[in-house]
């Protein structure tokens, strides 16, 4: 049973910087964690989720939404299964819950909450 465990959220201020992980294990069929292209998504509350970056599997293409665009960077690391997004200069409106998803397959981690406020 794949799972993917985000963590790394937390309070911070507007202005300030935070890094997300997500982990993730029990790859079948033959399949590994660098097989997948993976997504960061997140749902701010009262908000449909929404797309905020993505990678290839072997890490390159970083595509991102336009209001990550030169503040959050997303990159993995296939040998230790995780995938991370650095985000900096956040606002209030970045105030939401941050889940990571293979691009094909279907799965989602349980989500980190991430919240910017003074």
């Amino acid at each position: 049973q794949v799972q993917l465990v985000e963590s790394g959220g937390g309070l911070v201020q507007p202005g300030g910087s935070l890094g997300l992980s997500c982990v993730g294990s029990g790859f079948t069929s033959g399949l590994t964690f660098s097989d997948f292209a993976m997504n960061w998504y997140r749902q701010a509350p009262g908000k449909e989720r929404e797309f905020v970056a993505s990678i290839f599997p072997n890490g390159g293409n970083p595509n991102y939404a336009e209001f990550a665009k030169g503040r959050f960077t997303i990159s993995r690391n296939n040998a230790k299964n995780t995938l991370y997004l650095q985000m900096t200069s956040l606002k209030l409106e970045d105030t939401a819950v941050y889940y990571c998803n293979t691009a094909s397959g279907g799965y989602w981690g349980q989500g980190t909450q991430v919240t910017v406020s003074s």
